[in-house]
C-alpha cells in the first residue's frame, strides 16, 4: 500500500495550493485546540468573559466524552465550536477509513454534548492526508491558522507566547492557542491563560474585534 500523501497545510504555500484557508474576514479569530480541559478551559473562558472576547474551540471527541457539560458550557458562553479530532493523532498514521471513523466519532460526541454539529474542522498538527482533506470537506469547512503562540512548548513564557501570537497583528489573522495540555507539555495551559490577556489587549489596541469563526467568514 502506498504511504498517504502529506498535505502540510500549516505551511502557507501548501495551504494556498490546496485551498485551505488560514485567515478570516472581519476581525481577529482567537482559537483554542485540544480541549475541553477541566482546568484550562474554564480558566480560558474566564479570561474571555472578562474581556468580552469571542473565540472558537476545536474540540477533541475523546475529551468531550469525558466532559460533555464543559463542552456545552463553551457554546453557552457564546463561543463557536469546531472539530479537531476524536483521538489526537496525525492523519498520516491513519487509513482513509480510520480518518472517516475519527471524524464521525468526534462529530457525534460534540453533537451529543452540545446539540450542535460543528461546521469547522482543523486536523491535529495542521496536517491533512489527501483522503483526510477530502473527507473533511464532505461535511465540514477546513481552517488552519496564520499566527500561533507555540504555547505547547515546555520552555516558553507567557510574554513569548503573546509576542508570537499577536505582534504586528492584522485584520483577518487566526491565532492558534491551546486550552489543554493532554497532548503537550504538562501545565502548558497555565502559560496560555497568563498570555491570553496580553494577546487580547494587543488585538484591542489595534482596534480589531475578536471574531468567532463560521464557514461564511473564512478567508
Amino acid at each position: 500500500m502506498k504511504p498517504p500523501v502529506a498535505l502540510a497545510c500549516v505551511n502557507e504555500r501548501v495551504a494556498r495550493l490546496h485551498g485551505v484557508p488560514r485567515t478570516c474576514r472581519g476581525g481577529v479569530a482567537l482559537t483554542f485546540d485540544d480541549g475541553p480541559h477541566p482546568q484550562g478551559t474554564p480558566a480560558v473562558l474566564e479570561v474571555l468573559a472578562a474581556h468580552d472576547a469571542r473565540a472558537t474551540f476545536f474540540l477533541v471527541g475523546e475529551q468531550v466524552e469525558r466532559r460533555p457539560a464543559l463542552a456545552a458550557e463553551i457554546l453557552a458562553a457564546g463561543h463557536s465550536l469546531g472539530i479537531h479530532a476524536h483521538r489526537h493523532c496525525c492523519q498520516l498514521r491513519l487509513t482513509p477509513r480510520q480518518v472517516a471513523d475519527d471524524l464521525a466519532r468526534a462529530a457525534e460526541a460534540i453533537a451529543s454534548a452540545t446539540g450542535v454539529e460543528p461546521e469547522l474542522h482543523r486536523p491535529p498538527y495542521g496536517i491533512y492526508s489527501a483522503a483526510g482533506l477530502r473527507l473533511a470537506r464532505e461535511r465540514h469547512a477546513p481552517i488552519l491558522w496564520s499566527r500561533w503562540g507555540k504555547d505547547w512548548r515546555r520552555l516558553t513564557t507567557p510574554s513569548q507566547i503573546a509576542n508570537r501570537a499577536s505582534a504586528r497583528i492584522a485584520d483577518g489573522d487566526v491565532i492558534l492557542l491551546h486550552d489543554a495540555d493532554f497532548y503537550s507539555s504538562r501545565g502548558s495551559w497555565r502559560r496560555t491563560v497568563a498570555a491570553l490577556p496580553l494577546v487580547i489587549e494587543s488585538v484591542m489596541s489595534n482596534k480589531l474585534p475578536t471574531a468567532s469563526l463560521r464557514r461564511d467568514v473564512l478567508g
